[in-house]
């Protein structure tokens, strides 16, 4: 069977018919998804598809429609315009997209991952345990930061992901997390936790030029210990050799809720003239990437990328504007996982890499109960890619 028919052809029998439900402020990125899988679907009609098996295989959208109204005190519910009943279902929610607002006693708010969590629960309350099974895809873990305990803390991640598992959740589906051990808090759920290596790499290779994939022209850069994993996996697909960073911090004061950085290490060989792509799960306030930024260039690199699979950008772009007038920063590509400011697209030295496509055939994989291995290890394609 060939690599394309892999990806887009089923031979299995779905769950169920497929129904997908976009929490507030996920609904662009579900549209686009959902033009995939009817295009798909259609092209791949047979006539075994006309039996009760296959039933609503063949729909103009599979998209269901929830609301997450508000009362005046700020209180809220769930609904769904449609049964589910029997259905495979995917929810997909976007816990930072600050856009969403509400009113509550006459003030505009905005939605806080807390909101985007519990209205997420909201729907999850509306299906009512009618459906054949729920999926759950949340590109940004949430509180996937509060990971682990080190003091007298609570374990966010870990609680959150319980309460899905306790109200019926059988997969949960998010991008890069950040520490991915968080899974052990579900043992008996699927959890899948994706790299889109593929998807930057091929927005890389379209918006670059003069590249060279060896290990005398590139380096692949982590900025700290923990983004270590995902700087290994890009430099063993790419061939090239992986440089750290690691982060010496002031453990006596606490700022702005962890404890500041006194400096930054340096641990890989020369990269004098060499390109440089610094790997990261996101970008927060920025602080951290541009103080590495100009750690590299003080070791005179030489064009300097940086992938980072969430672009949050919490401080604003002003900074990143005048880095790269600086020369620190050539590119900086983030996925459109979740919710990109409009002013974005109108800078010169940002990429966002589609995901829709990719979020796409991991819904259609997964309704037909197949194997997403070879979703997962794209190291076939990446090198196909870097060979063309």
């Amino acid at each position: 069977m060939s690599a394309s028919k892999s990806l887009y052809e089923h031979d299995g029998i779905p769950v169920g018919p497929l129904k997908i439900i976009a929490v507030d402020g996920c609904q662009p990125l579900c549209e686009t998804i959902d033009r995939y899988i009817v295009d798909w679907r259609r092209a791949r009609r047979d006539e075994r598809h006309d039996t009760a098996h296959f039933a609503e295989y063949y729909l103009d959208s599979y998209l269901v429609e929830a609301k997450e109204p508000r009362f005046g005190s700020g209180e809220a519910k769930g609904e769904l315009n449609a049964s589910v009943r029997g259905d495979d279902v995917f929810i997909v929610v976007d816990v930072c997209n600050y856009s969403v607002t509400y009113k509550m006693n006459g003030m505009q708010n905005r939605l806080s991952p807390d909101d985007h969590f519990q209205n997420l629960k909201r729907v999850i309350a509306a299906v009512g345990g009618k459906a054949r099974r729920i999926n759950v895809i949340m590109p940004f873990l949430y509180e996937s930061r509060q990971h682990l305990r080190s003091g007298r803390e609570s374990l966010d991640c870990a609680l959150a992901l319980q309460e899905l598992a306790d109200m019926g959740v059988e997969n949960i589906i998010t991008f890069d997390a950040h520490d991915p051990r968080v899974q052990n808090a579900i043992p008996l759920l699927g959890f899948e936790s994706v790299m889109p290596a593929y998807q930057f790499i091929k927005a890389f290779t379209e918006n670059e030029k003069d590249l060279h994939f060896d290990k005398d022209h590139m380096m692949m850069i982590s900025p700290d210990e923990g983004a270590m994993r995902r700087v290994v996996y890009f430099a063993s697909i790419l061939g090239l050799n992986a440089g750290m960073f690691y982060k010496r911090r002031d453990y006596t004061r606490i700022e702005d809720g962890r404890n500041p950085i006194i400096a930054h290490e340096f641990l890989g060989q020369d990269l004098e003239g060499m390109d440089a792509i610094l790997v990261d799960d996101m970008i927060s306030s920025g602080d951290s990437v541009l103080e590495v930024a100009r750690e590299l260039k003080a070791r005179k690199c030489g064009r300097l990328f940086v992938f980072a699979t969430f672009g949050l950008f919490t401080n604003g772009l002003e900074k990143f504007d005048r880095a790269c007038e600086e020369g620190l920063i050539d590119r900086i590509y983030t996925t459109n996982l979740i919710y990109q400011m409009p002013e974005l697209a109108d800078r010169s030295w940002y990429v966002s890499v589609d995901m829709s496509r990719y979020i796409a055939l991991l819904i259609d994989t997964l309704n037909h109960n197949d194997s997403i291995s070879g979703l997962l290890d794209p190291s076939e394609r990446i090198h196909e890619l870097i060979g063309k």
